[in-house]
């Protein structure tokens, strides 16, 4: 079974794990919704004095533009540098393994005073993750203020090549002619 070095900077807690198949060999978090860059690393860094890995699953979102990036660049430049495979994940997915009604839906902070958002049916995505403000989220249980369970983020499949954004970027280049 090989050793999975586990990252998801997808909400305001930078999450970094070692997974062994079902079993935990570190898990560490930073609290910060803009703290993401300085503690990836440290993080990073103490999972690897616990063990050596085999391979990398980052969380793709959905989540604020800085904080993915952070993330995502971190997992594949470390993926590349050890020559590792590494794959992504919805992060919501990874949230959701931890409820187990049957209809729910899963938030996290998209800030503008906006969540991201993913119906779920028997702890199955219903469609794909949305933007929008709380109040036009409705129709099941709705379960904030969790963060993505680092063994089912190893353990979903993981098809997702570029990362979840889901508003248009606030700066655009211009091309003056």
């Amino acid at each position: 079974m090989s050793k999975v070095l586990a990252i998801d900077t997808s909400t305001s807690r930078s999450c970094v794990a070692i997974i062994d198949g079902a079993k935990v060999l570190y898990s560490g978090f930073r609290d910060g919704a803009t703290a993401h860059g300085p503690s990836l690393p440290p993080l990073v860094q103490e999972a690897l004095a616990v063990s050596d890995v085999d391979e990398v699953v980052v969380g793709m979102g959905p989540g604020p533009f800085t904080g993915l990036r952070v993330g995502i660049a971190f997992a594949q430049s470390f993926a590349l540098a050890r020559e590792i495979p590494v794959r992504g994940v919805c992060s919501l997915d990874a949230i959701a393994a931890q409820v187990t009604e049957k209809d729910f839906i899963i938030t996290v902070d998209a800030r503008r005073k906006e969540v991201y958002w993913a119906r779920y049916t028997d702890g199955v995505r219903v469609g794909e993750p949305a933007v929008n403000f709380p109040a036009d989220v409705t129709g099941a249980t709705i379960h904030a203020d969790l963060f993505p369970d680092m063994v089912a983020l190893v353990n979903l499949p993981g098809t997702i090549t570029e990362p979840i954004y889901l508003r248009r970027p606030d700066a655009i280049a211009t091309v003056d002619r």
